[in-house]
């Protein structure tokens, strides 16, 4: 089968895949043809995505419960004790319906339907709130999924490009291009990245919630679409430096948050300044000399080239937004010992009101 056969078989039109958008001036399909030997990306593997997502969600899962449970008990993490919630069907359908916070004549107008006073319903939404909130043995076991995939990647991906000479000088990404043969070990490591954001973007509900996450959809969404597009026009030593830059940081972050749900402050505080540091280094200074120097200036523009570069923005803009809030906390926490509250975090529960509304239940 040809290329072109191969493609249009993924179910999009022939003029989805024309050679003129997704590859550079002069080149086609047929110079990708594969031989004895030489292998080049094609587009149908993408759809490995939906089983490797489905399989790291249950892999996450074990992990969480065989693992990360035991260990977080282990190291000390434990919940705090919740005052429960006593039954009001009144309350509950305010509270799923019409929202989780009423203002005021709300408050007048329920208590005058429950038969409570003002304060007790009041009350009421507040402990009911604390127990939509995430506990922190989830935050732990989430936060250590995640930083057991992203060493694991970083290091894997280090160990895959250290001895290729265009991970050290990045004008050799684009020799020869589109004509670079794909290592299989790059492939693959290819498709665990997609699906590993695929099975996010499809736990995203069930997560913990955090402050940032319209940020967080529009990132996976982005970091998807330049997956895709970068493994079809077969820029896979570029796409390769991205996600390894990326990667570079990730891991540090979710260590910081472990130190923090098990309470070890000083070095909490050691870990989150070695992430900002890499973080801002390699988000501001590494990420854009890569792609803007090396990608947009030194190489030949066709239109999947101007998308991916569209995408490229979209992430620059987040991690500007990151590096903003990152530097807001280590003034506003570290340096100026502020009450410690993560910037990206879900909202905190509130230990004072929580042990005065324990104290009254007992």
């Amino acid at each position: 089968l040809s290329v072109r056969t191969i493609l249009t078989r993924m179910g999009l039109s022939e003029g989805f895949w024309h050679h003129e958008y997704w590859l550079p001036p002069g080149a086609t399909w047929e110079d990708m043809k594969e031989s004895a030997g030489i292998r080049y990306p094609q587009p149908q593997d993408l759809l490995l995505c939906i089983p490797g997502a489905l399989l790291l969600i249950v892999v996450r899962c074990i992990f969480e419960r065989a693992v990360a449970l035991p260990l977080g008990r282990r190291l000390g993490v434990s919940d705090k004790r919740r005052p429960k919630v006593q039954p009001n069907a009144t309350l509950e359908g305010f509270y799923v319906l019409l929202g989780r916070t009423p203002k005021e004549a709300d408050l007048i107008s329920l208590a005058k339907q429950s038969n409570l006073p003002v304060k007790k319903v009041e009350t009421w939404f507040r402990h009911r709130q604390t127990q939509d909130r995430p506990r922190l043995m989830k935050k732990f076991c989430e936060a250590s999924w995640r930083f057991a995939f992203y060493f694991t990647s970083f290091f894997s991906g280090l160990a895959l490009l250290y001895d290729k000479p265009w991970f050290w000088d990045h004008t050799v990404c684009w020799l020869q291009f589109p004509q670079q043969p794909l290592p299989p070990a790059l492939g693959w490591f290819y498709l665990l990245e997609l699906s590993f954001y695929c099975s996010l973007v499809a736990t995203l509900p069930f997560d913990v919630k955090r402050k940032d996450f319209k940020e967080q959809i529009i990132h996976h969404i982005a970091t998807i679409t330049l997956i895709f597009v970068s493994y079809c026009a077969n820029l896979i030593r570029f796409g390769m430096i991205v996600m390894l830059v990326h990667d570079a940081s990730d891991y540090i972050l979710e260590l910081a948050k472990m130190l923090h749900y098990m309470k070890w402050k000083r070095v909490c505080e050691a870990v989150f300044i070695v992430f900002a540091v890499v973080f801002i280094i390699s988000r501001l200074v590494i990420f854009p000399l890569t792609t803007y120097y090396y990608f947009v200036t030194k190489f030949q523009l066709f239109l999947i080239i101007c998308l991916i570069d569209a995408f490229l923005m979209i992430l620059q803009l987040l991690h500007i937004f990151w590096s903003y809030l990152i530097i807001q906390m280590i003034f506003s926490v570290i340096l100026h010992g502020a009450k410690r509250k993560d910037a990206r975090s879900d909202t905190e529960e509130s230990d004072r009101s929580e042990a005065e509304d324990l104290a009254k239940n007992k």
